[in-house]
């Protein structure tokens, strides 16, 4: 079934409920009703202009009703949508056409067909047809934070299964106002369609600044907050008497949540954070609901519909509940990627025989609760002794003259690896000394985890999702 016609029927069967509600200079509310005729007529446009089933169509949308509608009316047609965010540079826009092969390219409302033929770069015939076959609805590319990037493929029965699966944890329902303030480009299926196909209302601020979120939050009455670290950390800061006491779930995501953004948040609403663990070829299959007050940066566990397990060096699974048993994190249950593009790789050639190996390392506590080590590609060796970089990053970023950091891997003729930092200082603030930096971290992290030297950057570089570019 096709992901629009669930929410075609979630229309008919409330269409005077409201879809979606937009702050700022244009707000305004659409009811499903509305919002499923607007995608019908933007649909009835994109077939004039020629826009076929399983045709892979790029959309350049301002975030906001329009990319909501015009998303829609790509699924609805039958095509495969390949969002890209409005703020990306020229060349990267070119990159992407490039990379997954676009027929059209849908910008601001105004329809590009892209020419189909060889000298374009077109994949062949076979591979179109087995695009075809897994009808496919949603091609976005990873994040290219440790390796190249790749483009994976949902088809529509991949989404529902990814929906039903994600929903399992999450329970929106019509009742439900979802605060939503992550880029639309970047986060859509178990998000934007999941609350559309379960009826709930998405609540759009003006502006991603406390004052704007917590405005809407209050007058609309939001039951969940759907966000990322760096929005909680900005609400925990907030000064005011403003509260959130209609939220009953809100979600962090997009990148680890540290605990001390989890304590000032739970400190100045009363709330606890549940992390949740999304990846863009599995869905959502790890939710920390049931150690969210007591543990705030765990993964959590796995939902019901999804095994979890860690795989070791060897290949079998690590047995354990320490640091020491760490392995990948590889996932298997419903609604996993139909393939990558190109390279055509289908899944049945990405998922045997372990699953869906993440690259991430992390390990089991004795409550079960998962934790993230962190990427085997951001792993250094130093004489034997083996860390990841992101452990020490999470030390440095709780400086507060950081605002972010990097550490990587230096070689070292007799040791192996070293590790060093980058580090970004927060607004207004002095570099701390190198002494200084290294006595913080020893107070905080074994010896040999210490970085050897502590380099100021005016910026460090990001993927597209705005997670640090180790590459």
């Amino acid at each position: 079934m096709n992901v629009y016609e669930c929410i075609l029927e979630r229309a008919r069967l409330q269409p005077d409920h409201p879809a979606v509600i937009a702050d700022g200079a244009h707000a305004r509310t659409i009811t499903y009703g509305e919002l499923v005729a607007r995608a019908q007529q933007r649909r009835a446009r994109l077939e004039a202009a020629g826009i076929r089933p399983a045709w892979r169509v790029g959309m350049i949308q301002p975030q906001g009703i329009e990319f909501i509608e015009t998303a829609l009316a790509i699924l609805a047609a039958g095509a495969c949508m390949v969002p890209i965010a409005d703020d990306h540079p020229a060349a990267t826009i070119a990159d992407i056409r490039r990379r997954a092969h676009l027929h059209a390219l849908v910008e601001h409302d105004r329809e590009i067909e892209v020419a189909n033929d060889a000298a374009d770069g077109r994949l062949d015939e076979g591979v179109e047809s087995a695009f075809a076959a897994c009808g496919p609805a949603y091609l976005r590319f990873t994040s290219g934070t440790t390796s190249e990037r790749k483009g994976v493929v949902i088809g529509h029965d991949r989404i529902l299964e990814r929906l039903e699966a994600a929903n399992a944890g999450l329970r929106i329902g019509p009742e439900d106002r979802v605060l939503w303030l992550l880029p639309m480009a970047h986060h859509f299926v178990v998000s934007i369609l999941l609350y559309l196909r379960y009826g709930a209302t998405i609540l759009l601020p003006s502006g991603s600044l406390a004052p704007a979120i917590l405005s809407i939050a209050n007058r609309e009455r939001a039951t969940v907050l759907y966000a990322s670290p760096h929005h909680m950390k900005l609400l925990a800061k907030d000064a005011t008497e403003a509260r959130l006491d209609t939220l009953r779930l809100t979600i962090s995501t997009a990148e680890g949540l540290r605990a001390d953004i989890a304590e000032a948040f739970g400190a100045r609403y009363g709330i606890a954070i549940v992390q949740a663990l999304g990846i863009m070829e599995v869905g959502l299959p790890v939710m920390n609901t049931k150690s969210a007050r007591t543990k705030p940066d765990v993964l959590g566990q796995p939902q019901p519909a999804y095994e979890v397990w860690l795989r070791a060096e060897d290949g079998h699974a690590a047995r354990g509940d320490s640091p020491e048993t760490t392995g990948e994190i590889c996932i298997r249950g419903p609604g996993m990627l139909d393939a990558y593009l190109d390279p055509w790789t289908p899944a049945s050639k990405i998922l045997e025989l372990d699953g869906f190996r993440t690259g991430d390392q992390g390990w089991f506590d004795e409550d079960g609760d998962l934790r993230l080590a962190g990427r085997r590609a951001a792993r250094i060796n130093m004489a034997g002794m083996k860390f990841f970089c992101e452990e020490v990053e999470a030390v440095l970023d709780t400086h507060p003259a950081i605002e972010r950091s990097r550490v990587s891997a230096r070689q070292h003729p007799h040791l192996g690896e070293l590790p060093v930092a980058e580090i970004v200082l927060a607004a207004g603030e002095a570099a701390p000394a190198a002494k200084e930096l290294a006595s913080y971290c020893r107070e905080r992290l074994a010896g040999y985890m210490v970085p050897r030297s502590f380099d100021v950057v005016a910026e460090l570089p990001l993927t597209p999702t705005g997670k640090l570019a180790r590459r």
